[in-house]
């Protein structure tokens, strides 16, 4: 598939430079050495989605970008400042909500903000821009077990961007979720981004995904794991439903599928 663009040497798309440089990055566990000579960059207003076999450092990688993880080797900067613990303007969507049960959606929403000594007026000035802006109108007072699956995601969601965060980190969003939700909240958070982009590293399981969100897909492959391609997505925004029939998407899918199957193929290999 000679017409699908891959980087060898990957770089931030958006022209206004990067926010997020990673240089030589390399993590271990003790004797487990999780990834490798990780060199990456996303721009001020890229999406850059990350796929990659179970165990490659999908997570891990997203824990070095916000300063929960310290790597054995390497530096990511953000603006031009090595993180060496998490920075402000950042902020991480988990697969599994990390919501307080005893909190509302609006407290929940809040937090962030009141962890960042925002004046109470901020709060209730932002708390319900937010909730709205993610479809939860209406439920401001109830709990998370009043709540479904896809709307626990949407106050996380909310709760993430009400900080306003410079970099929106996404670890597997819309994995716990139904298929026909998971469609809804993508679309939904393509445009909640399109209409205050910002940089975003989406780490998922799912190429469909991946390619949609992304401006570029980065495919880490091997053990320990490094950026066996960075592929150029090349597909125009905003992006619609009608965006997964076109050819385009259906040549960068199978793709980003090939690749990966050739890892699967090759950890078979070495089973046997």
């Amino acid at each position: 598939m000679s017409s699908v663009a891959a980087q060898t040497q990957p770089a931030a798309a958006d022209t206004g430079g990067a926010r997020i440089e990673i240089e030589a990055l390399a993590m271990h566990f003790g004797e487990l050495r999780v990834f490798e000579n990780i060199d990456l960059e996303v721009g001020r207003r890229e999406c850059v989605s990350i796929v990659g076999p179970s165990g490659c450092g999908k997570t891990t990688l997203l824990r070095n970008i916000d300063g929960l993880l310290r790597p054995a080797e390497g530096v990511v900067r953000i603006n031009g400042v090595p993180v060496t613990s998490p920075p402000k303007g950042v902020a991480v969507v988990f697969q599994m909500f990390g919501l307080f049960p005893w909190k509302t959606v609006y407290e929940n929403v809040a937090y962030g903000l009141r962890m960042a000594g925002a004046p109470k007026d901020q709060i209730r000035e932002k708390v319900p821009y937010y909730v709205e802006l993610v479809g939860l109108k209406g439920f401001e007072k109830a709990y998370p077990y009043q709540l479904s699956g896809g709307m626990q995601q949407r106050t996380g969601l909310a709760r993430a961007l009400a900080v306003e965060p410079e970099v929106l980190l996404m670890d597997e969003p819309f994995a716990s979720i139904d298929a026909q939700t998971r469609e809804i909240l993508q679309f939904e958070l393509l445009r909640i981004w399109e209409s205050r982009p910002t940089s975003m590293v989406f780490v998922t399981h799912s190429i469909e995904e991946a390619v949609l969100m992304g401006d570029r897909v980065v495919v880490l492959h091997g053990r320990p794991s490094s950026v066996r391609e960075v592929i150029d997505v090349g597909l125009p925004r905003p992006r619609t439903r009608e965006t997964l029939a076109t050819s385009r998407f259906a040549e960068v899918r199978e793709h980003v599928w090939s690749e990966l199957m050739q890892e699967a193929r090759q950890a078979e290999r070495e089973l046997q």
